[in-house]
């Protein structure tokens, strides 16, 4: 190889060896540092890509997590108040049993009446504050509800209303009921048992109802963690192994350095030809 003061290849070549070591180095360096092999198209258009989609889909599982969320939270307030009400049926068949006792006297029969009113009255509070979050549907205002049920917000899960007012088909005695005589006792009583019989019905298809939310909330959950941890095995970087690709990078860098420093000192030879 001639020697030149023009051209020296050895150090283009030193320089091109050690420009090749910093670039990878710093590609070395941005993965250990984001933890991500691929963290911008740049990296990896089409594995990035995918990676972005499955991002979005998260987010969109997000958002039906949250539904579902809110969806359950509104079956058990539901429920909660549900079986409150039953308990009250349960306390009103009480006093409409005791309220056909022949030998009661009047005063007797009033006092009966009166606590039959006030658990009626508490039944149709329960009723209208059964709310979470604005929706309620034991007050007879709502017919159902229904929530987001995947990604793509094309299917839902519904839940049902119950109408579990006073006078309503699933409570058929109305707010004005008495038991002040055996007669309306009587009446009260085959409407009671009907509405008890109403209650429980209602209370288990709102049960089953429940139970699909958070079997279906559970599967949400699992899929974005099985999501994410399909992201990961996309893009995430083995930091180990990157930690010692980083070690030999350095080394290298440190040799090619020497290298250039080398080769920058051929033409030095040159001089000592004219001496």
């Amino acid at each position: 190889m001639s020697i030149s003061v023009h051209t020296n290849k050895s150090a283009l070549v030193a320089l091109q060896n050690l420009n090749k070591t910093n670039d990878e180095l710093s590609d070395v360096q941005n993965r250990i540092n984001t933890g991500l092999s691929i963290a911008t198209a740049k990296d990896n258009a089409s594995v990035w890509s995918i990676a972005q989609g499955q991002r979005a889909d998260i987010g969109a599982l997000a958002a039906v997590k949250m539904s579902l969320d809110r969806a359950q939270s509104i079956a058990e307030v539901s429920m909660a108040a549900g079986e409150s009400i039953s308990d009250l049926l349960v306390q009103l068949k009480e006093k409409v049993v005791s309220s056909q006792d022949p030998s009661l006297d009047v005063s007797s029969r009033t006092a009966l009446d009166a606590d039959f009113k006030s658990i009626l009255r508490q039944i149709a509070q329960v009723g209208q504050n059964a709310s979470f979050d604005g929706a309620d549907i034991l007050d007879g205002t709502t017919t159902s509800i229904r929530f987001l049920a995947n990604a793509d917000a094309n299917a839902y899960i519904t839940l049902s209303g119950q109408d579990m007012s006073l006078g309503g088909a699933i409570i058929t005695m109305g707010a004005t009921s008495s038991i002040t005589t055996v007669t309306l006792a009587q009446t009260a009583l085959t409407q009671l048992d009907v509405s008890i019989g109403n209650v429980n019905q209602a209370l288990g298809a709102l049960g089953a109802q429940a139970k699909q939310i958070e079997n279906h909330n559970k599967f949400v959950s699992k899929l974005t963690d099985v999501l994410q941890a399909g992201i990961g095995n996309l893009v995430d970087a083995d930091v180990a192994k990157e930690s010692a690709h980083l070690q030999a990078l350095q080394v290298q860098q440190q040799l090619g350095a020497q290298a250039l420093s080398i080769a920058n000192q051929a033409p030095q030879i040159i001089l000592s030809l004219f001496k």
